[in-house]
């Protein structure tokens, strides 16, 4: 739905005639404040305008009591603030509460949400209830376009850290020289009265606190007002009660008792400046995980050239209509989809397949928004522009991907939506056990804070979407497209793939594999039956044919021609009268068939081949082998599926004798031939969990619905891109080996930063409480607890981008 001022557009569902139509915009024209309804049945859309606050809801009402309900909307929003898995728990939970929403996912990589709601709410009031909440949020426009800049926050926390650092130094050596150096701490105590050096350590680390770390307390401590606790609070609370005592040190130590008289300025000091560091190096390493969307958001270039009213210009390229000519210099990007109208090259397409050979190209074959034009020009009619594009929609498909929640991500949601409060509940026990136990108010409060500091859930919550994000987009690269994020988890769990044949383990289509001649040359017996099947549009013509030009034989002209059916084709040629067709067609004309090539074709057939013959006056000269090529690459494909582990099949409609010579070829380890697409379907529920399927996307759609993941093989151009829950946009079947190691490597990846995020907090909270010094272990500092926070965070996110070598 679209809110332009006053006008609103709904998406309506059952609509199927005229007289829909009319009962939609008779609906809503009776609903008191809704004007000029008017309703397209090819869109599907209702658009009207809306003149009073209570006039959509009441809308959607009556076209769901009218037959015609308004569908669900999915909303996306961009989203600033968030640090933590709490954020995020808080900005779903949020969310969630909103009348008429029935899904929210948050995600703390992408800085994003997905919410799927009624048509009554509308998107800007979705942005205004997570503001509110204190996480400022705007309504994403088109897909891609508008990604968080990961790029801008760096710069900005770089320039942060800096500043505090430089401020923090002179804390840091005062306070921490001395231990290093004894004869310093003399010096220091010498040159400075011990007041003055605290008031200097008060200004600067005032200065830190008011300045670069100003953050962390407008966003902490509304949050703690609002009952709503999060890492920005935790911060908060330890370096502030660091800096509060020590103020109370420094100007009101009669208030202290005289033994717990000490500052802790340095403490508040770094925590804030270690912590800048770790948001920096996160927020650095976050923009490198969005690089692959990045990528692919840049290859469409800004202007192109364009004919129009008999000249050729340039114009940008949002302003393009399909219909559109658009011209295309030699190495040039092509900007959107079309269809070539002239010129012949080659096309780079890597940067969208992941296939390093450029493609052929000539008149009337399609070439795709994105990729590079060889050495020649060419021209091209526009065939889809904006959001229809494939490399649109497959920027689309990466970023619903990277929004997915895994199912593992749950454990992760149950423990930080408890995990802040917990830790604030764990800090205050420290300081009255430390208090009781020691009677020193000032290590009470140094537990306190080290409890607050080192307690990270920003590690956990980017443990899974950080990985997520990095491994779809290094998929994308790939040419691996997962259209849903949990098909990654899914795979990793994969215990056999089951192949379609026909177009995926084979090219699709029948071709001359062998031909032997007796009488005269090979090359002369394809050129005379090419002739005669130039004609015709039966496919294996068309495979003899295809086969002649490929080798640049010129074919004169047919005459006479006849087709029979069962008994093939016969014509004449340069004078002489000529037959193609099975044995029988040859035996039943009086022809007596050569023992020679009879012995050839029945092993050819035997290899699923489909044998023709070929009768020159009389004489059998020739037989040849048709078949639809098995793919260069299939056999690798098997044979590293079973190094993988993993068993594979093959499901196939076609005849038993071919399917299992295909899959004799390959090493299959089983064939099922034969079946209609229920068949494919009871095969794929016989093998049972762990089961993926691998199809044209096109006629295998039930079988990859079946499966439990799903696989559609098939070009970017093709409507397979939409038909399964992982796309390989090239036709190469190797895809699915990519796949399957990355999502492995993906989830491994995932398993070690969960281990690492809950493995830190599990070890060290008790060592900041204090666990360490009933054993002679020494006391947590503050500033080793911050320094291992950042680290935590840092480690997440630099393990999640070694993906970016992976597959």
């Amino acid at each position: 739905m679209k809110n332009h001022h006053n006008d609103a557009e709904l998406t309506i569902a059952g609509m199927s005639c005229a007289s829909c139509v009319g009962r939609v915009e008779k609906a809503l024209a009776a609903v008191p404040g809704i004007e000029n309804p008017q309703v397209n049945l090819a869109t599907g859309r209702a658009r009207f305008v809306v003149n009073s606050a209570d006039a959509l809801p009441r809308a959607i009402e009556a076209l769901a009591g009218a037959g015609y309900p308004a569908e669900p909307l999915e909303t996306r929003l961009n989203i600033d603030g968030m640090t933590c898995a709490s954020c995020v728990g808080r900005v779903e939970k949020a969310l969630s509460a909103m009348p008429g929403v029935t899904s929210a996912q948050v995600n703390l990589a992408t800085g994003s949400a997905t919410v799927h709601h009624s048509p009554a709410v509308t998107p800007q009031t979705l942005a205004e209830t997570v503001t509110a909440k204190g996480y400022p949020a705007q309504v994403q426009a088109e897909a891609g376009h508008h990604m968080h800049d990961h790029s801008a926050d760096a710069a900005t926390l770089r320039r942060n850290f800096l500043i505090a650092l430089v401020l923090t130094l002179p804390i840091f050596v005062a306070e921490m020289g001395g231990h290093i150096f004894p004869a310093f701490h003399h010096w220091i105590s010498m040159a400075l009265d011990q007041r003055l050096l605290w008031i200097g350590e008060f200004v600067l680390t005032t200065a830190v606190l008011a300045g670069p770390g100003r953050m962390f307390f407008r966003i902490g401590f509304p949050a703690l007002m609002r009952r709503a606790p999060e890492m920005n609070s935790l911060v908060a609370l330890g370096a502030s009660a660091a800096w509060l005592y020590s103020t109370v040190a420094t100007f009101a130590p009669g208030l202290l008792p005289s033994e717990s008289v000490h500052v802790y300025y340095e403490a508040a000091a770094v925590i804030v400046t270690l912590i800048l560091l770790g948001r920096w190096l996160e927020a650095r390493a976050k923009g490198q995980a969005g690089d692959a969307i990045r990528r692919l958001i840049e290859l469409t270039p800004d202007t192109t050239r364009v004919e129009r009213n008999g000249s050729i210009r340039d114009i940008p390229v949002a302003e393009l209509r399909t219909g559109d000519i658009v011209h295309l210099r030699p190495g040039e990007r092509v900007a959107v989809d079309g269809v070539l109208t002239e010129g012949s090259g080659a096309i780079d397409e890597s940067m969208l397949t992941g296939e390093p050979a450029p493609v052929s190209k000539t008149t009337g074959d399609p070439v795709t928004g994105g990729t590079v034009n060889g050495t020649s020009a060419l021209a091209y009619r526009v065939t889809a522009t904006g959001g229809d594009t494939v490399l649109a929609r497959i920027i689309r498909m990466v970023e619903d991907a990277q929004a997915t929640k895994l199912p593992v991500q749950a454990l992760v949601d149950r423990i930080t939506a408890v995990f802040v409060p917990v830790v604030i509940g764990l800090a205050i026990l420290s300081f009255a056990l430390w208090l009781i136990f020691t009677g020193s108010l000032g290590q009470a409060m140094v537990a306190a804070i080290s409890v607050l500091i080192i307690a990270c859930p920003c590690a956990m919550g980017l443990a899974v979407p950080v990985s997520i994000m990095v491994g779809t987009g290094r998929g994308a690269e790939l040419g691996v497209l997962f259209r849903r994020g949990d098909a990654l988890q899914r795979l990793a769990d994969a215990r056999i793939v089951a192949f379609d044949k026909t177009g995926t383990l084979t090219q699709g289509a029948p071709a001359l594999t062998a031909i032997k001649a007796e009488g005269m040359t090979p090359e002369d017996a394809l050129r005379l039956a090419a002739s005669a099947e130039a004609r015709s549009e039966h496919p294996l013509a068309a495979a003899i044919t295809a086969a002649a030009r490929d080798k640049g034989l010129e074919l004169p002209p047919a005459e006479d021609v006849q087709a029979t059916v069962g008994r093939g084709l016969s014509a004449r040629v340069e004078g002489r009268a000529l037959l193609i067709g099975n044995a029988a067609a040859l035996t039943e004309s009086g022809i007596t068939t050569s023992p020679t090539l009879i012995a050839a074709a029945r092993g050819w057939a035997a290899n699923g081949a489909t044998p023709v013959h070929l009768a020159v006056d009389g004489q059998h000269v020739a037989a040849m082998a048709l078949a639809d090529p098995i793919r260069p690459e299939a056999a690798e494909t098997v044979t590293k599926l079973h190094e993988l582990d993993l068993q594979t099949a093959m499901i196939s409609g076609d005849v038993q004798a071919t399917a299992e010579a295909v899959g004799r070829q390959l090493g299959i380890d089983r064939v099922t031939a034969g079946v209609l697409p229920e068949g494919k379907l009871a095969a794929i529920r016989d093998m049972g969990a762990g089961t993926v399927f691998v199809g044209d996307g096109i006629n295998d759609a039930p079988a990859l619905a079946a499966a439990e993941t799903g696989i559609a093989i098939g070009t970017g151009t093709d409507v397979a891109i939409e038909s399964a829950e992982v796309v390989l946009i090239g036709g190469d079947p190797l895809g699915v080996v990519r796949a399957i190691r990355l999502s492995r490597s993906v989830m491994r990846n995932i398993r070690q930063n969960l281990f690492w995020a809950f493995g830190y907090n599990a070890a060290l909270i008790p060592v900041a409480m204090g666990a360490l010094v009933p054993f002679g272990g020494p006391q947590l500092s503050p500033m080793l607890g911050a320094g291992a926070m950042a680290l935590s965070s840092v480690f997440v996110v630099s393990n999640a981008l070694r993906l970016k070598r992976a597959g």
